[in-house]
């Protein structure tokens, strides 16, 4: 998950032509860019989904807290199956996924509305965009952050770019990685991979490994990794300075 909500989302603006709009649904926060308002489709887009994995949590309690992969039972939602199915590519639990998992489902139901659209949640980012997309890197006090972006190419499907750290934000990560970004097309993978390979970083040291393991990884296409004043790339997307 990206860190640093406000900071994020001040930086990163709507292009011409789209609305920027906040929906809030419990713990689920997201800033939205579609081409009009859609607040009341997407909140209840949101709670529906929310609603799926909180009945699998209610059913299975370890789902909410296993830091290991844990199999979808027979008969799970797709959203809660798809979330275990990322836990299993990447090693880590399934709640690792949610944020990116609320991200696509949201965003994918507003296509309907919609030809283009982003939905951020904590940084993790659902994307369906016609135009190339520079994405700003907050890491903390690595002199990378805000100073350098990450450019994705003009996509015919929508895409995902995930963001873990260890020394920013709230989110559970056993390493001190300054930003660990995944590009993939699953939304849920990428967020499941980002906090996997954060985890992985301790010292600048680590990130060629870091990378390595992540190309192993099904379904990403791209890694951005970041520890003080050292950066590793590797995939389909390219640094530009802002």
């Amino acid at each position: 998950m990206f860190n640093n909500r406000d900071i994020y989302r001040r930086v990163n603006q709507p292009k011409a032509g789209q609305t920027s709009f906040e929906v809030t649904v419990k713990e689920t926060n997201l800033n939205i860019r579609a081409d009009a308002d859609f607040t009341d489709q997407a909140i209840r887009s949101a709670l529906k989904h929310r609603q799926l994995i909180e009945t699998h949590i209610f059913q299975h309690p370890d789902f909410a807290t296993s830091l290991t992969p844990l199999p979808a039972p027979r008969g799970s939602s797709n959203i809660v199956t798809k979330m275990s199915t990322a836990a299993q590519i990447t090693g880590v639990g399934p709640m690792a996924a949610v944020a990116g998992a609320m991200a696509e489902y949201v965003g994918k139901d507003l296509l309907n509305w919609s030809k283009e659209i982003m939905v951020e949640n904590g940084g993790d980012i659902f994307i369906k965009s016609d135009a190339e997309t520079i994405f700003t890197i907050y890491a903390g006090n690595s002199p990378f952050s805000m100073k350098t972006g990450i450019c994705v190419a003009a996509q015919d499907a929508p895409f995902a770019l995930c963001t873990s750290s260890g020394t920013l934000g709230h989110s559970k990560s056993f390493g001190t990685a300054d930003a660990a970004c995944v590009l993939a097309d699953s939304c849920i993978i990428a967020d499941a991979a980002a906090t996997a390979l954060g985890n992985k970083i301790k010292t600048p040291d680590d990130i060629e490994s870091a990378i390595q393991a992540g190309k192993e990884m099904k379904g990403i296409r791209g890694i951005v990794m970041i520890k003080g004043k050292q950066i590793g790339l590797w995939g389909e997307l390219k640094l530009v300075r802002l």
